[in-house]
């Protein structure tokens, strides 16, 4: 059975960093997308950051603050998050196996970490 465990959400201050990680279980995901997706309240979830292959993808809203990475060894993934803002805000959702380019369809999904920025 795969599991994906997120964990490093919290309430940080504006312009401040947290770094999340998901530790994924039952399945090796070297060769898939491995990424992040958020949702704040009353709005539709976003696509957020992937690393593919050496590659990272990232969401208009979040590039060059935020840095994902990966360790394929330790089937992880990590999201670095700095100069956060109010509006990143939100429940964070670790994913795997799904197109890094045109982030839709996934296939699994962790359980969310609340991001909160309070300003």
């Amino acid at each position: 059975q795969v599991q994906l465990v997120a964990s490093g959400g919290g309430l940080v201050q504006v312009g401040g960093s947290l770094r999340l990680s998901c530790a994924a279980s039952g399945r090796t995901f070297s060769s898939y997308a491995m990424g992040w997706f958020r949702q704040a309240p009353g709005k539709e979830r976003e696509f957020v950051a992937a690393a593919l292959l050496g590659r990272s993808y990232y969401g208009d809203s979040v590039k060059g603050r935020f840095t994902i990475s990966r360790d394929n060894a330790a089937n992880t993934v990590y999201l670095q998050m700095n100069s956060l803002k109010p509006e990143d805000t939100a429940i964070y959702y670790c994913a795997a196996d799904f197109n890094a380019v045109a982030p839709r369809r996934v296939g699994f999904w962790g359980q969310g970490t609340q991001v909160t920025v309070s300003s």
